[in-house]
């Protein structure tokens, strides 16, 4: 029976387990670039046993920042400092994974722990953001985006095209565009935030069209040998959920027929005031299950998924391919060794580097 430590393959690529690591923005860069606290961070997570580690939220362009302190990749000059960490994370037995993103609307904010907030207009650090329509999200983020022209659109697609050349010259072996959480992809997609009248809006179809063209962009710079991935809103939460949940499928087979390999399901936060069931385990996992069998494509999803046994059961059960686990990591980046104790495992030869096992072992029980 398939379980949390099997073996899990997409394209050319093998992942020595179905623990990943999934996109944790760290807002630490300066200008977009990676500096001792990424190289440092990622080597670390990739080296306590996760098959997979995603490298946050990367900007594609200066815009698409979420705070002044995103990594970026919208030059050639950011490749350098992500093919490092890149390195380091394969050489930890891990298969590097980066995610692309425009934050769209939510651009130009301060970083959570200083507010978590709109910048001012007026304030330097800040810039203008843009949306399909001049909508704003609201709450802590009231700043109203500029609506993007059709070249606007046709840049953007480029930028993420670009990106995801750098991606690959970098030595990322997969990638995941961030289509979900209410930044620039989800609010094409979602008619509470996308208003257009133009074949960008609409409709399913024209309110989709944001998200494969930019797909079809990509796919033409990524090697088709290795996965092409993106993380989804498919539910908002908003009392009509099927129906979200049912043009989300349709979007789904039409980015697989586009050349995706695998949907991260996600929540799209496109709106604040929602009733999403946070206390409830895994609560994603049986709308995944649904997407993974209307759409196709292996799934993979996050949130409320940390306990051992939950994480365990939802890739037997087969409603997930891959289990996303964040915080977890955070708080020990040897967790996987935590999932093999618990689950009764037999202890993975990967877990642990030799200058830990040795001392670990060797004194087990022994005071420190």
């Amino acid at each position: 029976m398939t379980n949390l430590f099997s073996p899990f393959s997409l394209k050319d690529v093998t992942l020595r387990n179905r623990i990943a690591v999934p996109p944790m923005c760290q807002y630490s860069a300066q200008d977009g670039f990676t500096n001792d606290w990424h190289q440092i961070h990622y080597a670390s997570i990739a080296r306590g046993g996760a098959g997979l580690v995603i490298v946050e939220a990367t900007a594609v362009s200066p815009e698409g920042r979420i705070t002044p302190d995103c990594l970026g990749l919208w030059s050639d000059e950011h490749t350098a400092g992500l093919a490092r960490i890149a390195a380091s994370i394969k050489a930890a037995g891990a298969v590097p994974g980066i995610q692309i993103a425009h934050a769209g609307r939510k651009a130009s904010a301060n970083r959570p722990w200083d507010g978590d907030d709109h910048i001012a207009a007026d304030d330097p650090r800040g810039w203008q953001p843009i949306a399909p329509s001049a909508i704003a999200y609201g709450e802590n983020l009231p700043r109203v985006p500029k609506a993007m022209t059709l070249e606007d659109i046709e840049r953007v697609k480029a930028d993420f095209a670009a990106a995801a050349k750098r991606a690959r010259d970098a030595g990322f072996e997969w990638l995941e565009l961030h289509f979900a959480h209410g930044y620039l992809a989800q609010s094409f997609f979602s008619a509470h935030s996308n208003q257009r009248t133009d074949q960008y809006g609409g409709d399913l179809a024209g309110r989709s069209r944001f998200l494969l063209e930019t797909l079809a962009a990509v796919r033409a710079e990524w090697p088709e040998n290795l996965p092409l991935t993106a993380r989804f809103g498919v539910i908002e939460y908003d009392g009509r959920d099927e129906e979200t949940v049912a043009e989300s499928i349709e979007l789904t087979r039409n980015m697989r027929k586009g050349g995706l390999d695998l949907l991260n399901v996600s929540a799209n936060f496109v709106i604040p005031d929602t009733q999403i069931p946070w206390a409830t385990p895994a609560f994603l996992a049986p709308i995944a299950q649904r997407v993974r069998n209307g759409a196709g494509l292996p799934v993979a999803s996050a949130w409320g998924i940390d306990d051992p046994q939950v994480a365990n059961r939802v890739v037997q059960d087969e409603q997930l391919d891959l289990v996303m686990i964040g915080r977890a990591h955070l708080t020990d980046p040897h967790y996987p060794l935590t999932l093999a104790k618990t689950l009764d495992q037999p202890r993975p030869t990967w877990v642990l580097p030799a200058p830990y096992a040795h001392w670990l072992e060797r004194y087990r029980g022994a005071a420190a």
